[in-house]
């Protein structure tokens, strides 16, 4: 459970200093105010992620060098400064190098915002980095083997742009990619295969049609063992000028009684479906963490019809900690939120 959170040259924010009330709290302001830099901050101060963009360096505060992010929680104070593309983090005052002993002490996060109701039809970016953000805090290895394969695939693709590319190190960087890309594609099938029976049970909850079967599937890029893909690629990858094969050009294929749900479900199922995505990141965390997520959710309830709004609201974990942002409360009506109303104005809480 988070007690404080600071905030130093993050994002619009200069400085902050907030005592956090113990069930969260529902952050009412206009845009363009810090609603979501807020639980952004939170987000980044416990997964080392922040979920809308994949370079730390874009959140420090326009005309400074580095940001910080600390907070106070139930299981120590921890603290993370971004400077010079290097991220330091401490955790009770010590210094921490390693990721996955940082991330160990952390209580998971489930981010629920309003570009993730276009899970089922949109990009299959957007899925595949709802599966990194997931993967990432549900098994040790799963960030250390996309951080790896991230670099390699860098590295590759820079090569790949040479007039005169040099063969003998991209054989090298296809074989460090295979291995660390068919390591995080086997944690990726395991991933969906945990996930789809909790995709499932908030789809039935949410649509009231526990007949309506929703199946979930890791679709992979590479049809051959990943090195042999890779090497096969060469020369599409010289022509196009980036690597053609790998994990990341995979998808999740989404699917409602049988069929594809971006072809063929409707938009009140798809953004049913959605919904029931986000859900089932915390749910399955809360299973196989045994600690009750932080959930962030970003200014999605005014785009839910009422039969889906209702639905999300009984879902919320009732011993979790739940941050909301919103623009207004129109879309409450008679529900009921048990959480302290904060008012954002000018990236800071009045």
């Amino acid at each position: 459970m988070l007690q404080a959170l600071r905030v130093r040259d993050f994002r619009c924010y200069g400085q902050l200093n907030w005592e956090i009330p113990e069930q969260g709290a529902l952050l009412l302001g206009d845009n363009a105010q810090g609603k979501t830099s807020l639980i952004e901050a939170i987000c980044v101060g416990l997964t080392l992620h922040s979920p809308r963009t994949g370079r730390l360096s874009r959140l420090v505060r326009h005309g400074c060098a580095q940001f910080g992010v600390s907070m106070d929680t139930q299981r120590g104070r921890r603290r993370v400064v971004w400077q010079a593309h290097r991220l330091e983090m401490q955790v009770d005052g010590n210094d921490v190098r390693d990721y996955a002993q940082y991330l160990n002490a952390a209580p998971p996060v489930a981010w629920l915002g309003n570009r993730d109701l276009g899970l089922v039809s949109g990009a299959a970016e957007l899925r595949r980095d709802y599966l990194d953000f997931l993967g990432a805090q549900w098994h040790p290895e799963y960030r250390a083997e996309l951080l790896n394969y991230k670099r390699a695939l860098k590295s590759r693709n820079l090569l790949l742009r040479h007039v005169r590319p040099d063969m003998q190190a991209l054989r090298s960087y296809a074989d460090v990619l295979a291995r660390h890309g068919e390591r995080l594609m086997a944690l990726r099938e395991e991933l969906v295969r945990l996930l789809e029976p909790h995709v499932a049970e908030h789809h039935a909850r949410i649509s009231g049609r526990s007949r309506e079967q929703v199946a979930l599937r890791y679709d992979s890029s590479a049809r051959l063992p990943l090195l042999q893909g890779i090497v096969q690629a060469l020369e599409a990858d010289l022509r196009a000028g980036f690597t053609t094969v790998g994990p990341h050009r995979d998808d999740v294929q989404l699917s409602i009684g049988g069929e594809p749900a971006a072809a063929y479900a409707s938009e009140g199922q798809q953004r049913t479906l959605a919904v029931a995505l986000m859900l089932a990141q915390a749910s399955l965390l809360h299973s196989e963490t045994g600690c009750a997520p932080v959930l962030l959710i970003d200014d999605i309830f005014g785009e839910l019809d009422p039969q889906r709004r209702k639905a999300l609201l009984k879902a919320l974990p009732p011993d979790g900690q739940v941050f909301i942002t919103t623009t207004h409360l129109n879309w409450l009506e008679d529900d009921k939120l048990p959480l302290p109303v904060q008012k954002i104005h000018q990236a800071s809480l009045i």
